[in-house]
This record gives C-alpha cells, structure tokens and sequence, in this order.
C-alpha cells in the first residue's frame, strides 16, 4: 500500500508519518484475534493472563514472520526503496552518504524488525490484554 501511495518513491518524505499509520490494522488485529480467543476457547471469560499468554503466542509467530515481509518487501516489491531513502536523505541534508548507507539498507532493516517486533508485540500484548480482559459475574 506505501508503494503504491508513493511513499516509497514520489511522497517518501512523507514516509516517516504515515508509515506509523501500519499500527492501527496491527492493534486491531490483536484485539479482535483475543475477542475471539475470549469468546472461543474460555466461553466469553478471560484473564488478564490468558489474554496475555494468547497475545505472546501472537507475538512468537509475528516475529517470525516480520523479517520474512521484510524481506520479500524489500527486494520484490519495493526494491528501489533503499536507494531511494539515501537519496532524499542526503539531499535534505538528513544524513551524510555514508551514514544514510550504513542506515537505510536490508540489513540494518532486518535487525530493527527482529529487535522491535517483539517489543511491539509485547507492549501491544499487555495493553490489549487489559482491554479484553472479563471476568465472570
């Protein structure tokens, strides 16, 4: 969807704001995906710790998949993006050529994705939990 919006390209200075707009899906995922958890598996009651346990298990699987989305984003759909980035950084003078290069490339990529999913996950997990939590009457 960034690609086609031209955030990857013609709008990439745009790209930092509404990158983070990828959130609202991924919360709502987590809140209807433990709904569903709640009203399944524990008959419409559940724990904070249930919820958290489901919302870990949710995370494990994320993680793993993350880097892989990354991946396939990275060199088969937007495979200019990199290049790209470098460019407008430099020019607005953001960052000079060996600092954007060091930063904006799959690697650097993929480290951050594997390091912040489960921290995301985590946090996302812990205040969904809260949220979904029920308790019997």
């Amino acid at each position: 969807m960034e690609r086609l919006l031209g955030l990857h390209s013609t709008h990439i200075d745009k790209h930092y704001i509404y990158t983070n707009f990828f959130m609202i899906p991924a919360i709502a995922i987590y809140v209807f995906a433990l709904l569903e958890k709640r009203k399944r598996d524990y008959q419409g009651i559940i724990s904070y710790r249930q919820a958290f346990a489901s919302g870990l298990v949710m995370t494990v699987f994320i993680t793993i998949l993350a880097p892989i989305a990354q991946y396939i984003t990275s060199i088969y759909i937007t495979p200019h993006f990199f290049e790209n980035i470098i460019n407008y950084s430099v020019t607005n003078k953001k960052l000079s050529m060996e600092e954007a290069v060091a930063y904006f490339n799959l690697n650097s990529y993929l480290k951050e994705t594997i390091i912040a999913t489960p921290f995301m996950g985590l946090f996302t997990t812990a205040i969904v939990s809260l949220f979904v939590r029920k308790k019997s009457q």
